[in-house]
């Protein structure tokens, strides 16, 4: 009971702190020191090789970047992914927003496990698949709880991929159970540790950090800086 006690403390500290006001407004609080990364969290994921190349969806040349910093198995993640979804969608979609991810795995280092390591590469196989925008939007609508490592288990991230028509091959299976793009994401973590941020989800608007000070992030408030209409 008291090793369960401390892992929910050591999780309550590192969730961003995220609110759900009215039908469909989500306040994303980015706040200094919000964030917790247990201190073995970097172990594996030495500083070797270049950096990696964050996964973009959107049009090359869209005249704005969205740059998110996301964990699979972080629930403040999910939450900001289910509520800005469709804003992104219409924005990457309209060619006006271009999103850069940078998939990290600081909850296998806070709550052990390997399921944020493991989903990572299988959403890189499925953007080898040309598939990522799907599968990365179904990995969050079935995230387990924080403590339980369900995406470890790589026939689970199979499974899930039947759902989606181009990654029902034996291609993207062997990516996943493979590891294709294990070091790619032990670099994209690595990345991530070195960096000036430190919790998920990070996200900046062409450079600038959103949702600290100033204005709250909302999904409409990310459509009007976009759109140039924010005041």
């Amino acid at each position: 009971m008291r090793e369960e006690r401390e892992r929910q403390r050591a999780g309550e500290r590192r969730l961003r702190l995220v609110k759900i006001g009215g039908i469909a407004a989500l306040v994303l609080a980015i706040a200094a020191g919000a964030g917790f990364l247990a201190a073995g969290s970097g172990s594996d994921d030495d500083n070797a090789g270049p950096a990696a190349e964050p996964i973009s969806v959107g049009e090359r040349e869209a005249p704005a970047v969205l740059t998110v910093y996301e964990d699979f198995r972080c629930p403040a993640c999910a939450q900001f992914e289910n509520a800005f979804r469709s804003t992104i969608d219409e924005l990457t979609g309209s060619g006006q927003l271009r999103v850069d991810y940078h998939l990290v795995t600081i909850i296998d280092g806070n709550m052990r496990g390997n399921g944020s390591r493991y989903a990572a590469n299988a959403a890189a196989c499925a953007r080898d698949q040309g598939a990522f925008p799907e599968y990365h939007d179904l990995l969050f609508q079935n995230q387990p709880a924080e403590t339980d490592d369900a995406f470890a288990d790589k026939s689970r991230l199979i499974d899930l991929a039947r759902d989606i028509d181009a990654l029902d091959n034996e291609t993207f299976r062997s990516c996943v159970q493979d590891g294709t793009h294990d070091d790619w994401a032990s670099r994209s973590n690595a990345d991530f540790l070195d960096g000036d941020f430190n919790a998920t989800p990070t996200v900046l608007l062409d450079g600038e950090r959103m949702g600290q000070g100033g204005d709250p992030l909302t999904p409409e408030f990310l459509r009007d800086s976009v759109t140039g209409t924010a005041g």
